[in-house]
């Protein structure tokens, strides 16, 4: 089974995940921060809207920048520069396209070579880090990061696979409502006559419950399968259990609905949890790789405060015990 980036996404529990992850992150402001003396406040700065200059809009960018990182080890980030010579945003290029190689004679020590699609014809061009930024996910050589299709390629291939035998499966055969055997010989064409008959006779709305006559003796067998058998139940159950132990995503985000309820309450603890031990190894690096283009004393922050915020009862209450506290 051939697995990469987009057959991986046709695994409905792989997309749902990635989508919980990059929307996450995606949905959270990324601020860029300045400091004077002991303040520290949120400034204006290109990175408000990175990829505009390439027609992304913010949540995209961001998006798609963690989907990179997600699903291909590195996020790669193209330069782009105003009139000026000053960063003016970010083009998020596919990990796919890009080859790393050690450059000591090039800034950073690395060499990007990336294939790109430039008026209907792929050009190779070559990049440093003066002039694209590597987002690296967890690595063990320093020169790529793994990616979660790439270690998880025999799970999301046997998930594949399971989806596509149910499919086959279904499309040979075993919709049919049985099988007639006549007890006796059929001359040439018969056997499409009969066909024909049956299907007249009892196929449609118009012939529901209709008692059916046939001029020939017929040994009736129905042909059953299961959807346990069909489906594969077991095991594509157990897919999406895999799918949340690679990514780090419990598996009600998932919508398993075999996974423990915990509406209500644990519902804002699993939020919580995603933002504390799953969302901060993507928005960790993107930080210091974005604050690395900031102008010193600055840098970018993701503000993770519409995750880790309260229900609307705990804030009303904790603002009433502060004011009657003197605050």
């Amino acid at each position: 089974v051939v697995v990469n980036e987009y057959t991986a996404l046709t695994v409905s529990a792989l997309w749902r995940g990635a989508m919980v992850v990059s929307s996450s992150i995606a949905g959270m402001p990324l601020n860029t921060m300045r400091e004077w003396g002991a303040t520290r406040a949120r400034v204006d700065s290109w990175l408000d809207n990175p990829g505009k200059v390439v027609g992304y809009r913010p949540f995209s960018w961001k998006q798609t920048s963690i989907l990179h990182l997600l699903l291909g080890g590195d996020s790669f980030q193209r330069h782009l520069y105003n009139g000026a010579g000053m960063i003016s945003g970010l083009e998020p290029v596919g990990p796919s396209a890009v080859q790393v190689y050690w450059d000591d004679d090039r800034p950073g020590g690395k060499r990007f070579e990336v294939s790109l699609l430039r008026d209907g014809r792929t050009v190779r061009e070559t990049y440093d880090a003066s002039t694209m930024t590597q987002i690296m996910g967890p690595t063990l050589d320093g020169l790529r990061g793994l990616s979660v299709v790439g270690q998880a390629r025999t799970s999301l291939g046997g998930a594949i696979a399971a989806d596509h035998a149910s499919a086959s499966t279904f499309r040979n055969g075993p919709m049919i409502g049985g099988i007639a055997t006549p007890i006796d010989d059929l001359d040439d064409g018969d056997a499409d006559k009969v066909q024909a008959i049956i299907d007249d006779k009892i196929g449609g709305t118009e012939n529901a419950g209709r008692i059916v006559v046939l001029e020939r003796k017929f040994d009736l067998k129905p042909w059953s399968m299961t959807l346990k058998d069909a489906q594969f139940l077991e095991s594509r159950q157990f897919s999406i259990q895999e799918i949340a132990r690679w990514l780090g995503v419990h598996p009600v985000f998932l919508m398993d609905p075999g996974a423990v309820s915990t509406w209500g309450t644990g519902v804002e603890i699993l939020q919580r949890g995603l933002g504390r031990f799953t969302l901060p190894q993507y928005t960790d690096p993107f930080q210091e790789a974005m604050s690395e283009l900031l102008p010193n004393k600055s840098w970018a922050q993701f503000d993770f405060r519409a995750l880790e915020r309260g229900s609307p009862t705990d804030e009303v209450a904790l603002l009433i015990q502060q004011i009657d506290g003197g605050l």
